[in-house]
């Protein structure tokens, strides 16, 4: 079945949050800090108000009248010795002080957008600058400024997990060991759909309806409600259709507050949307997380050991995810694909002043399969193994499956060695040597990476996914959850899964993310977990509607209940039968329909993984590289529809593929500003960088869930970043380069090219010029 909602939304029939629009509505705008940090020594509005058309201007007093609480953050577990997590308050406007540069200041509200933004040029604002810090290390100088009273040295919080000293008696016993450090830099998510909201208040019920962008309206309706003190009742969302979301839009950010604040104080619905130039300095950025991985191994090549230190830039604010991401996400899954008896993982967090840091596409899962995988490549060079034969004779067993790892976790499912041996076929592994020679003829540098990953799936707040459907007069159903689609093809994949245990046609069921009820509870869309909770909730829906069918097919065909079999989408007893949806057309006529039901399950974590490999070239005279042939070979479980599957799995490696080789949130560390903050200057991965990509399954369906799949959404992130750097890597270390940090531009791989070939050139060539040697490391 191919993907339903396409038509509709690229023939411009979509509905996004900038589409809504209310009667009487007026717009807002923000006024952000153009300076990373400072005192705000006074607001003066006078101006903004006198000008035609401006309503109100609020700051951050009026924002503090309303008692809105900080925002909020998901990390409730103690760190290091039971240490909390200090985190400071999180304003809906900046209170005092400002401390990154695109942090919400005050907000005008104007007839027009053209008056609001006239008005805000007119605000006058007196700034005390304070020196910034840019950068974790920056952060923990002993003479940095501090961004928050009473959080020392800008450290946020120390976790760690594992056992520290038997991973130290595992070193100092271990034959071989090896220690990288790899930076898995700062991003902006950039979804196409920039950031919006629409807010009307209704006086008599007190009640908000609110249009937003949101991957659940279960965690934006909490997130809404921790701040505001409302009750769930009093909290209407809207949403049709999501633009990207990536993790990006799972929190409930300052301006939404803001917006419901001038909503109710006006008497009327206030509309904003963001700018793409907000997007840069207002939307949570993601990865900004440093990690140094140490292995330890015995004369065999047998992993003794694994261990890493880390180090997490979390921006300004401990927003929404960021810390969790940091801390539990980084270290569930620290083995890999690995059978590794000890491990220690310890995390440090600093705040800067950045835009605060949250979920992007793997929220940490892909930052330490990229440790990982790199940091398995570099032993296995640095010590004379085999890259295959390492990973080979350390994989965990598919025999030893359910498998434990050592700081506690358990892997419920998987072929390791299966999967890697069929990518190393699918991609011609031993004919590259060839390749390469032909390569090296034509003066390119050719290499070819592996990656073996391995991430988790599934978990989630809600305690179960809950799922229900309503039927018409005519027999057809719509089905509702409170996951929201921003690409994944939910429309698709939901009614597909009903319609396969009913037997029925598909077409004859919809799905809608906005339950008919705000009782509906349940997970939004993250952390690849789509089909494999709300997907087995309405597994378990399906089944359930037969039964509730039963007893009325029984007493319509004249037959006990007993004696009904149901096949081929109807009920059979003896030589009559009567199909479902002509049951549940005859049943219309009853209000409640009497096959209206809700279904619920509570399903566990899996663990999505594959073995990628990726070519590349480089040509050594511009530092360029192309990628000329990537496979994909994934075990995601059951797949319940290919198309959709193939097209997750394209766009998490391309999105791997522009951190790999562009993406780049970078600061002037002097002032804090952004200097990639447009697409000028922030490189996005263009559809021709992978042209050859072969996207195959090897499924080992997990018992977990009701539907045996483990989740795909972020399982090509994951993959793709060690696969491509390695292959890079493999390309330059011909040449005595054996590690570089991402992105892998042309200027950083050309500069660390010529940096080599400067250091092997005799002195009187090299004239005196200092070779850069963290380019060849």
């Amino acid at each position: 079945m191919g993907r339903r909602e396409d038509l509709r939304l690229i023939t411009g029939q979509g509905r996004y949050t900038s589409d809504w629009n209310l009667p009487d509505q007026c717009h807002a705008v923000f006024v952000r800090s153009d300076r990373a940090h400072a005192d705000i020594v006074h607001v003066d509005a006078t101006r903004a108000l006198a000008l035609a058309g401006v309503l109100a201007v609020y700051t951050a007093d009026d924002t503090r009248a309303e008692g809105f609480k900080s925002l909020p953050n998901v990390v409730g577990y103690p760190g290091k010795d039971g240490q909390p997590l200090l985190k400071p308050f999180h304003p809906v406007l900046a209170t005092g002080r400002v401390r990154y540069v695109g942090e919400p200041v005050a907000i005008v509200v104007a007839r027009t957008v053209a008056i609001a933004e006239d008005a805000r040029d007119l605000i006058e604002i007196d700034y005390r600058d304070r020196s910034p810090v840019i950068g974790f290390d920056a952060a923990l100088r002993e003479d940095a400024p501090l961004l928050h009273d009473g959080i020392a040295h800008n450290l946020a919080f120390e976790f760690e997990s594992g056992d520290a000293q038997a991973v130290a008696d595992a070193f100092a016993r271990a034959r071989y060991t090896s220690k990288l450090t790899v930076e898995s830099q700062r991003l902006v998510g950039n979804p196409m759909e920039p950031r919006a909201c629409l807010v009307a208040y209704d006086a008599g019920s007190g009640r908000y309806t609110v249009h937003v962008l949101l991957q659940g309206v279960g965690g934006m309706r909490g997130q809404l409600s921790y701040v505001t003190g409302l009750g769930n009742d009093r909290l209407v969302l809207v949403a049709q259709d999501v633009g990207g979301s990536f993790g990006v839009r799972g929190a409930a950010y300052p301006e939404y507050f803001a917006i419901m604040m001038a909503a109710r104080k006006l008497g009327r619905p206030v509309k904003w949307v963001a700018t793409r130039s907000e997007t840069f300095v207002s939307d949570f950025h993601g990865r900004a997380i440093s990690l140094t991985g140490e292995l330890a191994l015995d004369a065999q090549g047998r992993f003794l050991a694994i261990r890493f230190d880390d180090r997490a830039d979390l921006g300004a604010y401990a927003a929404a995810f960021g810390a969790f991401i940091a801390t539990k996400n980084l270290t569930v899954t620290m083995g890999g694909v690995y059978a590794i008896p000890h491990m220690y993982g310890r995390t440090r967090l600093a705040y800067t002043n950045a835009v605060p840091v949250s979920a992007y596409r793997g929220a940490g899962r892909p930052d330490i399969a990229y440790a990982i995988e790199r940091l398995v490549d570099y032993a296995a060079h640095e010590h004379g193994f085999d890259p295959i034969a390492l990973r080979r004779t350390n994989f965990v067993a598919r025999s030893a499956m359910p498998y434990r790892i050592a700081n506690g976790g358990v892997y419920d499912s998987g072929d390791f060695e299966g999967v890697m041996d069929d990518a190393l076929q699918r991609a011609d592994w031993a004919g590259f040597p060839t390749r390469r020679s032909q390569a090296r003829a034509r003066g390119k540098l050719r290499g070819m990476g592996i990656a073996t990953y391995l991430e988790a799936g599934g978990g989630g707040a809600a305690p179960k996914d809950e799922v229900a459907v309503r039927f018409d007069d005519r027999g057809d159903m719509t089905l509702y959850a409170v996951t929201q689609s921003s690409g994944q093809g939910h429309e698709t994949t939901f009614p597909e899964i009903v319609a396969r245990i009913l037997g029925i046609d598909p077409s004859r069921i919809r799905f809608h993310p906005m339950p008919p009820s705000a009782d509906l509870v349940g997970n939004g869309t993250g952390g690849s977990r789509g089909v494999l909770g709300t997907g087995s909730a309405f597994h378990v829906l399906g089944n359930k509607l037969i039964e509730l069918a039963r007893p009325h097919a029984a007493a319509m065909l004249g037959r006990a209940q007993s004696e009904l079999r149901y096949a081929e989408g109807a009920f059979h007893g003896g030589d009559r039968a009567v199909g479902f949806v002509d049951l549940a057309r005859r049943l219309a006529g009853t209000r409640p329909h009497p096959l209206d039901t809700t279904a619920a399950g509570t399903f566990g974590m899996s663990f999505p993984n594959g073995c990628h490999i990726a070519e590349v070239e480089i040509d050594p005279q511009t530092g360029a590289a192309e990628v000329v042939r990537y496979t994909a070979v994934d075990d995601l479980g059951n797949v319940i529809n290919p198309t959709l599957v193939e097209g997750q799995v394209q766009g998490g490696v391309m999105q791997g593929a522009g951190q790999v080789f562009g993406e780049h949130a970078r600061y002037d560390e002097a002032t804090g500003q952004l200097l990639t903050g447009s697409f000028m200057d922030y490189v996005m991965p263009r559809a021709g960088w992978i042209a050859h990509m072969i996207v195959h399954d090897h499924p080992v369906p997990t018992p977990t869930n009701a539907l045996g799949a483990k989740g795909v959404g972020e399982s090509g992130c994951s993959g793709s970043l060690p696969a491509l750097t390695n292959a890079l890597i493999d390309a330059l270390r011909p040449l005595g380069i054996v590690h570089l940090d991402m992105p892998f531009t042309p200027a950083r791989v050309w500069s660390a090219i010529q940096s080599v070939r400067r250091a092997k050139a005799p002195a009187h060539v090299r004239g005196g010029v200092r070779v850069d040697s963290s380019c060849a490391r």
